[in-house]
């Protein structure tokens, strides 16, 4: 996925006037574009570093880094909000000639896939939205505390705390290695820019409206943790509500990391319901 000594940087491309990190893999003729979710030092590779070389071997996979994330650029003045975000994973599918193309979204980026489709549905093949923002909910103090993260090696572990349900994966190796990313030059300062206290306005921020989403026809799945403690269950339920043309799948012992939790379930399922009809 990358030629570089970091495996998170990968090609770059001008997105919406965005310079723009992203990942690469696969050469197959249908296109998916993978967009992660809003934690500290996050990175596409992050994310999707499990996912995206069990898609590739069918699919053309594009996974960005969203601004003020990662190794994409941070404008100075940057608006970071849910348009600006939709806009910029648009802008990158237009460089890269990307006329249609499915969508992964995770967390936030259930919300980004969502503004997306909606606002340009032509350009959107299936959505899998995986412990989905984008439907208004009281925020829950696992987001709270992520979004709150504060910068130190404690708030890591207090943060990752959240995400998994088997605690095997919330080592302090990881913590460590977490810590590092999210503290490289420029990393912390954006992030602690986008979701100040009181942050349950920002939850609002990347809802979508409802009677947008139940106008959407696109074959839909919808994937959650059982036991997530950052994005509550009860999200997509609500989105099975108003999608017509949608299916949930909930994993047991699993938190906010369905990817990585339950790895080889999670690229099976996608992978066959972006080769089924």
């Amino acid at each position: 996925m990358s030629t570089t000594e970091n495996p998170a940087i990968g090609e770059s491309a001008a997105a919406n006037g965005i310079r723009t990190n992203y990942l690469e893999g696969g050469k197959g003729d249908e296109h998916v574009v993978l967009v992660h979710g809003s934690g500290p030092g996050v990175t596409s590779y992050a994310n999707w570093r499990l996912v995206i070389p069990a898609l590739a071997e069918d699919f053309h996979c594009v996974a960005p880094d969203m601004v003020g994330f990662g190794y994409s650029d941070r404008p100075e003045g940057v608006n970071y909000s849910l348009d600006t975000w939709a806009d910029q994973t648009l802008g990158l599918m237009d460089t890269l000639g990307l006329d249609k193309a499915h969508l992964i979204g995770n967390s936030f980026g259930g919300g980004i896939a969502l503004r997306l489709a909606t606002r340009h549905p032509d350009r959107v093949g299936k959505l899998v939205l995986m412990g989905s923002m984008g439907v208004p909910f009281p925020i829950t103090e696992g987001l709270d505390q992520v979004w709150g993260y504060d910068g130190t090696l404690e708030g890591m572990r207090r943060v990752l705390d959240y995400f998994a349900y088997s605690r095997e994966l919330v080592n302090e190796e990881l913590a460590q290695v977490r810590y590092e990313g999210a503290n490289q030059p420029g990393f912390q300062e954006a992030f602690s820019s986008m979701f100040p206290a009181p942050r349950q306005r920002w939850v609002e921020a990347m809802t979508v409206p409802e009677e947008q989403i139940r106008s959407l026809p696109h074959r839909t799945l919808i994937v959650h943790g059982r036991e997530d403690n950052v994005i509550p269950l009860q999200n997509s339920y609500r989105l099975l509500e108003l999608l017509d043309n949608a299916d949930l799948a909930v994993f047991s012992h699993c938190g906010h990391w369905s990817m990585i939790e339950r790895t080889a379930d999670f690229n099976r399922l996608v992978r066959d319901f972006f080769l089924g009809d």
